[in-house]
């Protein structure tokens, strides 16, 4: 058995391997490791989240830099705040018997001015964001410039977040003679394309196939309807007691409303996004690690920094747009050798991306039917029963005994057990017994064309929105808005075209009903909602019409009597204000994220 004494460390880092725990490496430190230490070669090491990538890099760059001198020469990039600082605290721990290391942490959220004092009592190894990074870089508090290693972790996630030029801006300032060591889940071309320009004939290190998921993660997915799809995760949670999990949405918005709604409804969970200060995000990620919250709802930004061991299933309550980060969502769970679920809930509409995820995953994801009544309770009750199978009784509980067992002496030890099971487990049976109703929509054939689904072209019922770009809505952004606010699927929903104030979205004529009426009381930032059907409409040629882009002149019908002015009968303008100044309560508390500007704020 390959041991760490057998990678050609030395006694320092062994020594603090060993105070760890930990005998044996894993595949990509044995693999890594030995050729990091061996020879001066650029390298590309694709292996998925939780593999042990932080050692693999870090215990090389410690034993390979000189400690006598003051000077930076190592530089590791890492693409959060929470990453980089656990990094940081990895690499501190590697160097616990080298006592002239000294590694500074540098990202947003923190003072600059305080880490640039850190760089300058002398600083071997820098931790950084790009973002902070660069910000440093250009008050000239740090300088690269002399640096033999340069270790872009997370590169792919990195680059999905937007930081490419900032990456480049980066590696620019370093000497072209350093060795770039560049770690990645996944190789998508941007990768390639940063390996191509800064690496010189680079080693490439592959454990398990590029971009495959996890062997002790198994991949399921539930088809439900679009309004159905919180139900569906109650349902799932419910079916799981043990559920240890972190479910994962596409905007800042949805997982607010996902975590809170989960809270309201008795479950111990919490939302993680950007939107949290450094110390709301932390305290959060601390409670988790305790199991303080069962339940950990995230975007993908703020997920980067969720290093936790013992994760029992991935929910994926929304599909990411790019199916690469599917990898790093499953790779959240079955680390350290347990077993993980990762679980897809999608609509009807969304199935086809289950083909390429697979395809990207090298592994079938088994349909399955959302559980109903019967199997939750059941689930319970077992749950229950092992719970109290396992458990010591205490000391208290034997002084308790004998005043407890009075009141129950009339009662058999069968009728005890049938009212601990009533206490218990009443709420389930009760609250699902009226929802016996099965939540699973038909599983779609992958080979029907999309196309088929759609109405005809002259039957397309178009419709005019008033929420554009400055509301920070982009298409995507828009149609899932306008899906979940009325409970119809992508299919349903099409051509929809977005302009700066506001936008365009076609249905068939049966869903004409719905989508006028569905509106009717929504308000979002304290405005008015208003959807009206309009006359067949170009929105291209419209971007290139000043008047148009202001709510220019086009014939349009509302269900509420409404003219081409923008004002009604009953005195209410087209800014969703009546006359009195009222207007309808805010049911939306987040505004949806455009992806540029969720880019421009991850930065930090």
């Amino acid at each position: 058995m390959l041991t760490f004494k057998d990678l050609g460390l030395e006694p320092s880092l062994i020594q603090a391997v060993e105070d760890l725990g930990f005998q044996t490496p894993t595949d990509v430190q044995k693999e890594a490791i030995p050729l990091l230490l061996n020879k001066n070669t650029d390298l590309v090491a694709l292996a998925q989240t939780g593999t042990g990538k932080t050692a693999a890099f870090g215990m090389p760059l410690l034993q390979k830099i000189n400690s006598d001198s003051k000077h930076t020469q190592g530089l590791i990039l890492s693409p959060t705040r929470e990453l980089c600082m656990q990094i940081t605290k990895e690499i501190q721990t590697y160097a616990k018997h080298m006592p002239k290391i000294n590694v500074v942490a540098v990202y947003g959220g923190a003072n600059i001015q305080d880490q640039s004092k850190k760089i300058k009592k002398g600083a071997q190894i820098i931790v950084a964001t790009p973002g902070r990074m660069q910000d440093m870089q250009r008050r000239r508090m740090v300088d690269i410039s002399k640096i033999d290693y340069c270790i872009l972790d997370e590169a792919d996630e990195m680059l999905n977040m937007g930081f490419y030029e900032d990456i480049i801006a980066i590696l620019s300032e370093a000497p072209k003679e350093k060795n770039t060591w560049l770690f990645s889940a996944t190789m998508p071309s941007p990768v390639a394309k940063i390996a191509k320009k800064f690496m010189n004939s680079p080693k490439e290190i592959t454990v398990g196939s590029k971009n495959s998921g996890s062997k002790n993660v198994s991949h399921e997915y539930y088809t439900v309807s679009g309004r159905q799809r919180f139900e569906a995760l109650k349902r799932l949670v419910d079916a799981h007691p043990t559920i240890f999990g972190c479910i994962f949405c596409r905007t800042k918005r949805d997982t607010q409303k996902v975590a809170e709604n989960l809270i309201e409804a008795g479950y111990n969970a919490a939302a993680i996004h950007g939107d949290l200060s450094q110390n709301q995000r932390d305290t959060v990620m601390n409670s988790f690690r305790k199991k303080q919250i069962q339940l950990l709802v995230a975007t993908d930004v703020a997920a980067r920094g969720i290093d936790v061991d013992n994760i029992t299933h991935v929910i994926n309550y929304q599909l990411p747009d790019e199916s690469e980060i599917y990898t790093h969502r499953s790779g959240r769970t079955g680390r350290a050798g347990n077993k993980g679920v990762s679980i897809i809930i999608v609509s009807q509409s969304e199935q086809r991306k289950i083909r390429s995820i697979e395809k990207l995953i090298q592994s079938k994801i088994i349909h399955k039917t959302i559980p109903g009544a019967d199997e939750i309770c059941n689930a319970q009750m077992l749950h229950l029963a092992q719970k109290l199978s396992s458990v010591v009784p205490s000391d208290s509980a034997e002084k308790l005994l004998p005043s407890f067992m009075d009141q129950l002496d009339n009662l058999s030890k069968e009728d005890i057990l049938k009212r601990l099971v009533t206490v218990e487990l009443d709420r389930f049976y009760n609250y699902y017994s009226g929802k016996a109703k099965s939540l699973d929509t038909p599983k779609k054939d992958f080979s029907d064309d999309e196309s088929k689904s759609r109405v005809n072209k002259k039957d397309e019922v178009r419709y005019h929105i008033n929420i554009g770009e400055k509301d920070n809505y982009d298409w995507k952004g828009l149609k899932d808005l306008i899906k979940g606010t009325l409970g119809l699927s992508g299919d349903e929903i099409f051509h929809v075209d977005v302009m700066k104030n506001f936008s365009f979205f076609s249905s068939g004529p049966d869903e004409t009903e719905k989508v006028l009426e569905g509106f009717k009381s929504i308000n979002i930032d304290n405005r008015d909602i208003e959807v009206s059907i309009t006359e067949k409409f170009n929105p291209r040629k419209a971007k290139k019409s000043k008047s148009r882009d202001k709510g220019g002149s086009f014939s349009r019908r509302s269900s509420s009597g409404r003219s081409s002015s923008g004002r009604s009968s009953s005195g209410r303008s087209s800014s969703g204000r009546s006359s009195s100044g009222r207007s309808k309560p805010n049911p939306f508390k987040f505004s949806s994220d455009k992806k540029s500007s969720e880019k421009r704020n991850r930065r930090s």
